[in-house]
């Protein structure tokens, strides 16, 4: 067995070849895994806005898959300048010899920039997620703001939680991080779904209703996607609201 670990060690081309394989099948499972996510996202949201029925299998995880991609790439930006964006100043001051006012400059702008592109990347999920004509993305992006801070504000209190809690790694040890990221996966979701939630609220408020968004009682007689949110005290308030009022810039 060591004679084995001792040539595979030592035989640079198989462990290239190895490493490869190993990195087109982490990039494939992350793929999947995240147009699964983006799917369910669908169906959560199709549920607060009181859409019974989710769009075809295939044409649900082919858009889901699009959604990946299309948001996926600010969320990836997002997430370099977030982990990896006091590194990446400190190797430009030394390779490409920025001044110290210019790297100061960029670890204090990363921070806005991060959290511009993930809202962007939530009001991506919000506007195109849905099974329904959705509003512009001007007003989505309340909800997607308050979705950005709830994942900020319990991602770190998480992370203070796991690092200062000895009790939380006595108990899952060696799978502590799995129970991490695992917890975090499911704090994300909710706070997308909170973000969701109200964002529906707003279209309903705009819609001139005074009650909260509640489910159509005939959402299940319907294959297509609903306009508009009813209102719980004027159901037909929201529907009389146009595509082209909703889409129009707030002042």
């Amino acid at each position: 067995m060591s004679r084995w670990v001792s040539q595979l060690l030592t035989d640079q081309g198989r462990t290239r070849d190895l490493g490869q394989v190993a990195l087109t099948l982490g990039l494939l499972t992350a793929v999947v895994a995240l147009t699964t996510a983006a799917g369910q996202i669908e169906r959560g949201a199709n549920r607060i806005y009181g859409v019974d029925q989710d769009r075809p299998a295939p044409q649900k995880y082919r858009r889901a898959l699009l959604l990946t991609v299309v948001a996926g790439l600010p969320a990836l930006v997002s997430f370099l300048l977030l982990v990896a964006g006091g590194a990446i100043g400190a190797s430009m001051q030394r390779w490409y010899h920025w001044s110290t006012a210019t790297t100061t400059t960029w670890n204090l702008l990363r921070w806005p920039v991060s959290l511009g592109l993930t809202v962007v990347t939530v009001s991506l999920l919000f506007r195109y997620a849905p099974r329904r004509r959705q509003p512009g993305l001007s007003w989505l992006m309340d909800g997607a703001g308050l979705a950005t801070a709830l994942w900020w504000l319990i991602s770190l209190l998480l992370a203070a939680f796991v690092t200062q809690s000895s009790d939380f790694g006595a108990t899952y040890g060696p799978l502590t991080g799995v129970m991490a990221l695992l917890l975090w996966a499911n704090l994300t979701g909710i706070a997308l779904f909170l973000g969701i939630a109200f964002t529906a609220q707003l279209e309903a408020r705009r819609a001139r209703g005074s009650g909260p968004t509640v489910p159509s009682t005939s959402s299940c007689s319907r294959s297509g996607p609903t306009p508009h949110p009813p209102s719980a005290s004027s159901p037909q308030t929201a529907a009389r609201v146009t595509a082209a009022e909703l889409e129009q810039p707030r002042p």
